[in-house]
Formats: C-alpha cells, structure tokens, sequence
C-alpha cells in the first residue's frame, strides 16, 4: 500500500506543478498584475486561450482525483493517528516521591520573574 501511496504522490506533485505553470501562462484579462500576458506564439490568441482553459480543466480534475486517492489511501491504511502520538512520553517517577521527569525536551524557555511593583504596599 506504500508503494501505490509514493507514485499517487508523485503524480499528484507533477500534476500541482504543471497546473501551476498552466495558470501562469494564462493571459490576464484585467491586466492589474501589469504583465497583460502576450508574448505571441504559434497560436492564434483564442486558439491558445481555449487550450490553456482546457489543459487548466484537466488538470484541476486531475489534482482532485490525486487528492480523493491519496485521502482514501491514508483512510485504508489501517494506522490512522496524530503526528503527535510518536512522542515519547516515558516518565519515570523519582525514588523520593517527588514530581516525575519526562523524557522529552522542554522547548520553552524558562519564563523571565515577574516584574517587582514600585508602588508601596497599601497596608
């Protein structure tokens, strides 16, 4: 099942990255980005806009396809969780009874003291 997930992602990146080529390519018709797209090719104008429009469609149902597989795919895979349940989280608990010490990192930094009131106590 592993294998068939790698090349439904594999095709699904080709598929992204052409798609975004293919979009690129499009003229703008507003022209607000500036570039007014061009840039004359061996097509006429609506010749290429009609294919562009049409490879853009196939595209899109292709990255939906990919997508819906690569969803199913992880649902039949049989070990759905979290990211997060791979962390390790052995405690021990201190021969003295005090609070137990867990093996993973603290990522936080020690928060700094509170600052200390300059105005005078009111009793």
């Amino acid at each position: 099942m592993e294998n068939i997930s790698t090349v439904v992602i594999v095709i699904h990146l080709m598929v992204v990255l052409a798609l975004v080529v293919v979009v690129l390519l499009q003229r703008s018709e507003g022209g607000a980005l500036g570039m007014g797209g061009g840039g004359g090719g061996m097509m006429s104008a609506r010749g290429a806009a009609n294919a562009l429009t049409r490879t853009t469609g196939i595209l899109a149902a292709a990255f939906f396809v990919t997508s819906l597989t690569l969803g199913i795919l992880a649902k039949l895979d049989g070990n759905p969780g979290d990211i997060l349940d791979n962390i390790p989280t052995n405690q021990t608990q201190p021969a003295d009874g005090s609070a137990p010490t867990s093996v993973v990192p603290d990522l936080l930094p020690p928060s700094p003291e509170a600052p200390k009131s300059n105005v005078p106590d009111s009793n």
